[in-house]
């Protein structure tokens, strides 16, 4: 990621911004690990997320299920969709910190970098938290995407590693945002959300800047090689949300679930509604080329 230091580009621009989110963070952060009472019951009642953001909701499986069981498994979907942020939330740290390996420790920039990463060290943990309280278990990605992990985090620079972590995180604050006022959600996953969509609208904010400073000096091959690889590994987190074992987990049959869930016409439209500003950014900034743009169709975020 050393190439982002190596672009002309206008400092005071990113450490503005980082200063004013600095700010921001001393003001508002929160700490889920002493604000909720993890040893609270969940009500019985209550969903994990809200139904119309299930991955079986609008479907025939959905229909034929029990009350129960759609609380089940969107429970279930949650505790998956967190633990997935985890693995990619370790993997934004350590491309934020080898990024500022050697930076100008005095600058904004820096001290907001790792402001972000102490941020997400504890979003793992309450995803963690969260996930072992609605269901007992936690959810890893397929190896092969695990190793698929390992090799981005050592490849991706300057636009590719930040607009990785952009798009990914922009995806999991659309699914929050969808359920994080809704009373029929258990207050716990309310509460947990409330708290990631207010601290990564900063972390997206720096984000957005430092695509944009990187992508300044891009020349046309690098604007698609990059675009190409960012839309691959956002591909990869998205449909790597609800892993097959969240709905055996739930009780369900999960080669149909899966099946379902892949032909499920009403989730398909909420994933490329709530992404509509992201794929507005990535245009902007000449990350949405046309072979990039086929791999977002394919996962119906465009």
């Amino acid at each position: 990621m050393e190439a982002l230091r190596d672009v002309t580009r206008s400092d005071d621009g990113i450490d503005e911004v980082s200063q004013r989110l600095l700010a921001s963070a001393a003001r508002l952060s929160r700490n889920a690990l002493t604000e909720i009472d993890w040893d609270a019951p969940l009500d019985p009642d209550k969903y994990g997320c809200s139904p119309e953001w299930s991955t079986l909701y609008g479907t025939a499986y959905w229909d034929e299920m029990t009350e129960q069981q759609r609380i089940s498994l969107t429970r279930h979907e949650t505790a998956s969709i967190m633990s997935i942020g985890i693995w990619f939330e370790m993997m934004l740290q350590e491309m934020v910190i080898r990024d500022q390996y050697l930076g100008d420790y005095h600058r904004p920039e820096f001290q907001f970098a790792l402001t972000e990463v102490a941020d997400e060290c504890r979003h793992s943990l309450m995803f963690a938290k969260t996930s072992h309280k609605l269901t007992g278990t936690s959810y890893t990605p397929h190896p092969r995407l695990g190793r698929f992990g390992k090799l981005f985090m050592r490849v991706a620079g300057s636009e590719v590693a930040y607009a990785g972590i952009l798009a990914a995180e922009e995806v999991l604050d659309v699914l929050q945002r969808g359920c994080m006022r809704d009373d029929r959600v258990l207050p716990l996953v309310r509460t947990v959300n409330e708290i990631h969509v207010l601290e990564e609208s900063r972390h997206m904010r720096f984000a957005r800047e430092e695509v944009r400073q990187s992508m300044q000096e891009a020349n046309w091959a690098r604007r698609q090689l990059s675009s190409v690889i960012t839309a691959m590994a956002v591909s990869y987190i998205l449909v790597s949300l609800v892993r097959p074992k969240a709905y055996a987990d739930a009780g369900l049959d999960h080669r149909r679930a899966v099946g379902e869930m892949r032909r499920n016409h009403h989730f398909q439209s909420m994933v490329r509604s709530g992404c509509a500003h992201l794929m507005g950014f990535l245009d902007d900034v000449g990350l949405l080329t046309r072979p990039a743009a086929r791999i977002y169709r394919k996962v119906h975020m465009l």
